[in-house]
């Protein structure tokens, strides 16, 4: 990785992004290595296989901070969520394991392409209340189908270093007849948990930079406990639309790039 600048100035340019990145992330129920990841490779240069691994760290600290406000609200099943987490986490074992020997170009064109695919998934995702609980009652559906999901979730995590945030939303929401507020805050639980899984393979590879990865785990740890204290006073489409715009323009960037 080349040094572009001291290490307290990349510490501070890191800790400002992470901060936007645990805020956005905790608001939109995506996690942050979203934002992260294309802010490492753009702004710092820093190699693939390590920003995967920091991104992870930025997907742990999102949940870290965020689930412990929403578990504390009653927007968390737990229950399903550490049902659910065995599929995830053995997927992103998975998924960490074939990551450590894929090129870079490919996975920055993975990359992109689900960035697409979130903002896409996103942008068509039902509204929720504010007040949504886990104690209004519901029957969960298609469990099967919603576990395989999940897995394939995990191996994209592992694979990419993201939390799949919206691949699990989906799965929760759509697939299993959660409630879209239960979905989300379920999700930002087990992204952190799945995100865990992946950042083991990766550190006993080395592909964790520690002074790296110090600047975004307290910065997204402050961002995510603020967006999540914001959540149900900010008007959550209009966050979800700027993320949207954002991560699509991220998108076709690494697009270009790839093909340049």
């Amino acid at each position: 990785m080349p040094e572009l600048t001291p290490y307290y100035q990349t510490f501070i340019l890191l800790f400002t992004g992470s901060i936007l990145a645990g805020l956005l992330g905790s608001l939109s129920g995506l996690g942050g290595g979203l934002i992260i990841t294309p802010f490492l490779v753009y702004l710092l240069h820093v190699d693939m296989p390590l920003v995967r691994g920091l991104s992870l760290i930025a997907v742990i600290a999102t949940s870290t901070s965020a689930s412990s406000v929403y578990v504390k609200e009653g927007h968390t099943d737990i229950k399903a969520a550490i049902l659910l987490e065995t599929a995830t986490t053995l997927g992103a074992v998975v998924g960490a394991v074939i990551g450590v020997y894929l090129f870079g170009s490919f996975l920055s064109l993975a990359f992109a392409l689900v960035l697409l695919y979130t903002a896409i998934s996103s942008y068509f995702a039902n509204g929720a209340t504010s007040n949504e609980v886990i104690s209004s009652g519901y029957v969960l559906k298609r469990i099967p189908l919603g576990y395989f999901v999940m897995f394939i979730s995990g191996v994209l995590s592992g694979i990419l270093g993201i939390g799949s945030g919206a691949l699990k939303v989906i799965a929760l929401d759509k697939i299993m007849g959660f409630p879209f507020k239960v979905s989300t805050s379920t999700s930002n639980l087990m992204i952190g948990v799945t995100a865990a899984a992946g950042a083991g393979v990766y550190f006993r590879k080395g592909y964790i930079d520690v002074p790296l990865a110090l600047p975004i785990f307290f910065g997204v740890v402050l961002g995510a406990f603020f967006g999540a204290k914001l959540l149900p006073k900010t008007h959550v489409k209009a966050v979800r639309n700027i993320f949207n715009g954002l991560i699509i323009l991220i998108a076709i960037q690494m697009i270009y790039k790839v093909f340049a």
